[in-house]
Order: structure tokens, then C-alpha cells, then sequence
């Protein structure tokens, strides 16, 4: 149901990916896929044509292997696909905290993908094909895009949607925050993912980041992000978050 946090604001959704759970199976990856009508990869496709809103990327940190899955940051603070789009095309979402992507605006120009320093954004290249017989298993809350367009996660927007609507038809009312959970972290095996609003100082994903036990990537170019990763391993957390020795 539609709750208001304690402070009474808008929603914040973030997320909190533990790398020391993550294995790089690509359960999300799939997920993702199949949630948001992602149609598969092309003959030829490769990391710059093909469809992925995540990417799970193995690296090497001190002899140590992990796994780094990545998609929109979500960036809040400075928000560089906003700031370039001519189109408007890419806006902040002021009660849930996500970017979001309006493909009826994109006119494909990429300046946005340009800008973002995390690799998140992918164009579309070609319409969206389906096996035969597959396209009746899409899902009826996503559109699926069109050629010449950017396309990125959005933390299921189309589940945040259904849950809205859901809350709807039980009573209530306004524009608090509401309970889903994204694709990618129910289809983890390994539980390395949790979702929540960081507007609610209960929620796991609040009190991690207040412990100091979170941190995100390129956090030096203060864009703001609301994806946060975790590990025990110095190491790691070294490597993925590219800290400086003091």
C-alpha cells in the first residue's frame, strides 16, 4: 500500500548490491530482459549494439575475483543525462527518486550516452524482434521501444505502475511511497541485491548507508547516485570504487 515514510516525502529509491554475494550467474540480466521487453540480441550484436540495461562485469581486484553488476546509477545530485538532453527526454522523477527515460522524446542524438560516466545507457539500433511466438509472452506493462532511441533501467517502472495501481483499488491515496521490487532483485539467487526507499530510515538499504558500510562508484564526480555496493574485502572496494590511499 501507499505509505508516507517517516519524514513525510517522496519516495527515494535506491539499491544495494552485496559483491560478495554476487556470483556474475546474469539471473539479473535475464530478468531484466524478459521484465522490460528487451528484445534478444541481434546476429553480430556486441556490447556496443546489443541491449543490456545491466551489465555484470568480472574484475580483478588484488589477485581477488568479483563480480560488479551495473546498470543506472540514479543519480540525483548532478545528473549528467539530464543536463545534456536537448530533448527533455530524460527527467528526474521528484516522487520516486528514479531518471527516467521517455523514448516518445528521444530523437537518438546519444548525447546522454555520451555523458554518462557509468556506461548505463544503450541505444537501440533496430526495431524490436521477437521469435515467432514469442511476442505473446510479452509484458503487458512495458511498451516496447522503437528504433533510433536510448533506453536504461528505470527500476521496473512498470511494476512501480502495477503496485500504484494496486494501492489504488485497497483505498489509498497520494503520492507516498509504495512496496515493489524490481525484476533483477527478485530473480537473484543469491540474495546479493535489496531494494528500498532511502527516504525511510527503517528500510535495510538506509541503515547500511548510514552505517557506512555502502559506497558507490566514481562517488568523486558527486553526481549523486542511488545505487550502492557493499563488500568485507578491502580490496575490493578499492578496485570497484576506485578509492585513493590517503
Amino acid at each position: 500500500m501507499i505509505r508516507k515514510n517517516a519524514e513525510g516525502k517522496h519516495a527515494r529509491y535506491g539499491m544495494l548490491i552485496d559483491l560478495d554475494r554476487c556470483d556474475g550467474c546474469g539471473a539479473c540480466m535475464v530478468a531484466c530482459a524478459v521484465e522490460n521487453n528487451i528484445p534478444p540480441g541481434r546476429p553480430g550484436a556486441n556490447a556496443r549494439t546489443g541491449l543490456n540495461w545491466i551489465k555484470v562485469h568480472r574484475i580483478e581486484t588484488g589477485g581477488r575475483p568479483a563480480f560488479l553488476p551495473i546498470m543506472c546509477q540514479q543519480c540525483e545530485d548532478e545528473t549528467p543525462c539530464v543536463e545534456v538532453c536537448p530533448q527533455n527526454a530524460v527527467e528526474l522523477d521528484p516522487a520516486t527518486g528514479v531518471v527516467g527515460q521517455i523514448p516518445q522524446r528521444c530523437l537518438g542524438c546519444r548525447y546522454c550516452v555520451t555523458a554518462c560516466p557509468y556506461h548505463a545507457r544503450v541505444f537501440n539500433w533496430g526495431d524490436p524482434e521477437w521469435p515467432a511466438g514469442m511476442e505473446k509472452t510479452l509484458n503487458p506493462l512495458v511498451s516496447p521501444r522503437m528504433r533510433g532511441v536510448v533506453e536504461k533501467c528505470n527500476f521496473c517502472h512498470g511494476r512501480w505502475h502495477a503496485a500504484r495501481e494496486k494501492a489504488a483499488a485497497d483505498g489509498s491515496t497520494g503520492n507516498g511511497p509504495v512496496n515493489y521490487v524490481p525484476a533483477c532483485v527478485e530473480a537473484c539467487p543469491a540474495g546479493a541485491m535489496a531494494f528500498g526507499d532511502l527516504n525511510d530510515p527503517d528500510s535495510a538499504l538506509t541503515r547500511a548507508v548510514a552505517a557506512g558500510e555502502a559506497f558507490r562508484l566514481l562517488d568523486l564526480l558527486q553526481t549523486g547516485p542511488k545505487t550502492f555496493y557493499k563488500t568485507a574485502f578491502a580490496a575490493v572496494r578499492k578496485g570497484v570504487a576506485g578509492e585513493r590511499d590517503a
